[in-house]
C-alpha cells in the first residue's frame, strides 16, 4: 500500500509492505516537491494491523497540517510502481 499527501510545496509518502523475511515495514518519506530536501524513515511493525494504525495516525496528522491525499494505491499498480521508483531514488541521495 502506498499513500501520498501533498501541499503546494511539500509531500509525505507512506509505503506499507512486507520484506523478504515476512516482517511488516512502514516507510515514510517527506520533503519539498521538486527538490532533494527531505528524509526517509523505515519502522518495523509487529503486525500489519499496527502498520495500518500508524498509517491512520499519519493521515490524521497530515489532514490537520493542511495536506491533501493525492495517491492511495497498491504496490502492484502502475501508479504504485512509479511511486516506488521515486521512493527508491531517496535511498541513494
Amino acid at each position: 500500500m502506498i499513500v501520498r499527501w501533498e501541499t503546494d510545496h511539500d509531500y509525505v509518502l507512506v509505503h506499507i509492505h512486507q520484506d523478504m523475511f515476512g516482517d511488516w515495514i512502514f516507510s515514510r518519506a517527506w520533503g519539498q516537491i521538486g527538490t532533494q530536501f527531505g528524509g526517509l524513515k523505515h519502522q518495523l511493525a509487529d503486525t500489519r494491523e499496527q502498520a495500518q494504525m500508524w498509517l491512520d495516525d499519519e493521515a490524521t496528522i497530515q489532514r490537520s497540517r493542511g495536506f491533501r491525499k493525492v495517491l492511495d494505491v497498491n504496490d502492484d499498480t502502475p501508479e504504485g510502481q512509479e511511486a516506488m521508483r521515486q521512493l527508491s531514488l531517496l535511498d541513494v541521495v
